[in-house]
């Protein structure tokens, strides 16, 4: 596996923000397997079912627990690692709770998205950084065609319109003080991400479909669906995290060629409705049911989204490689076998799988002389 992406992380310093969480636990565990020295800033995970809980991860990296709202944390363990590569994935990551809170998710996604690029600037080790935000970010006009990089930010919610102006600091820390015209005196290459919807094993978050779904077919209880024709572009979790890796690794190698704004979504067919997510999961669990519980009075939640991929497509060569059947049964697996299997070579297993799928597909982050 360490050959993969070029072997960009092998023996390279990489701090992970929010690696308590779904999408961060599983990028280290992927960095750990491709041989990086890991170390991550993030909160306490918020339970004992949590995937960086149940895959003892705090043994295999370095364990560093903070708010990223706190900038002289932040700051802190970046002096004190000194890292190379920087994912940046510490969020407010839910629609439904930004609405309760919308001064923590501005103060969390804003602002500390600003924390980390002061961190970044004051820190002369870190050449690369890859910050995550979500599809989200864009002023949804809930149109069939897909948002491209270019679209206007917004955000009808709190989450969305956090996630939009995060995306406003990036651009502008990237040309006042990372830009490209520049990169010979700073030496940094400084990207932003927008992925869909995510999907896959040890995603235990309150009102996610996914683990909603979990939870009522452990528990022998209808699924209650709130939203069944809100459509959305799915990925299993290994998608974008794929992504970010090449991405980075494209960065590494090129200086500032690749810095801006990136897409990473699937292809149209598995951009479906959430009932047909639901029915899917039902079919690989091999068991549950569902309830429409559709109300018109409910927080608004956007009803369609998804995103034009042609820019990392065309220029860093880069295709989904799960369609949205295979997605969802990978998903199913990890839950149907969490309990009984260790949970570490479980995820290890899943990455192997797709990467043998993505073998298959020829994917260019598969081939070491790839460029």
């Amino acid at each position: 596996m360490q050959n993969l992406f070029n072997n960009t992380y092998k023996g390279k310093k990489v701090l992970i923000t929010g690696h308590t969480g779904f999408k961060g636990s599983w990028l280290s565990i992927w960095l750990n397997e491709l041989g990086a020295e890991v170390a991550g800033f993030s909160l306490d995970p918020q339970n004992c079912e949590d995937n960086f809980v149940l895959c003892g991860l705090s043994t295999k990296l370095i364990d560093i627990r903070g708010n990223i709202k706190d900038y002289e944390a932040v700051l802190s363990a970046f002096n004190k690692f000194q890292p190379e590569i920087v994912f940046h994935l510490a969020a407010q990551p839910l629609v439904v709770l930004s609405y309760e809170c919308p001064k923590e998710t501005f103060d969390t996604n804003t602002g500390g998205t600003v924390n980390v690029l002061e961190a970044i600037r004051h820190t002369p080790s870190v050449k690369v950084a890859v910050m995550i935000t979500t599809d989200k970010c864009y002023e949804n006009r809930e149109m069939m065609w897909g948002y491209r990089e270019n679209d206007a930010m917004g955000g009808y919610d709190p989450y969305s319109a956090s996630k939009g102006a995060a995306e406003i600091v990036i651009s502008a820390y990237r040309s006042s003080f990372f830009n490209q015209a520049k990169f010979e005196s700073h030496g940094k290459s400084v990207s932003s991400v927008r992925a869909g919807n995510v999907v896959g094993g040890g995603d235990w978050a309150k009102d996610r479909i996914v683990p909603d779904c979990i939870r009522s077919i452990k528990n022998n209880e209808p699924i209650k669906v709130r939203n069944p024709h809100a459509t959305r572009p799915w990925q299993h979790v290994l998608e974008p995290l794929s992504s970010y890796l090449w991405l980075g690794s494209q960065m590494w190698e090129n200086g500032v060629k690749f810095s801006g704004a990136w897409n990473f979504g699937p292809e149209f067919e598995s951009v479906v409705s959430v009932k047909e997510i639901v029915e899917l999961l039902i079919k690989y669990m091999k068991k549950g049911s569902w309830i429409d519980m559709s109300n018109q009075d409910a927080l608004h939640e956007a009803k369609l989204l998804s995103l034009d991929c042609t820019k990392a497509k065309s220029l860093l060569n880069l295709n989904p490689i799960l369609d949205i059947e295979q997605n969802i049964m990978l998903t199913a697996e990890w839950y149907l076998k969490y309990e009984e299997e260790n949970v570490y070579d479980l995820c290890v297993q899943n990455i192997n799988y797709y990467i043998t799928m993505a073998r298959k597909k020829r994917a260019v982050w598969t081939n070491t002389n790839s460029h």
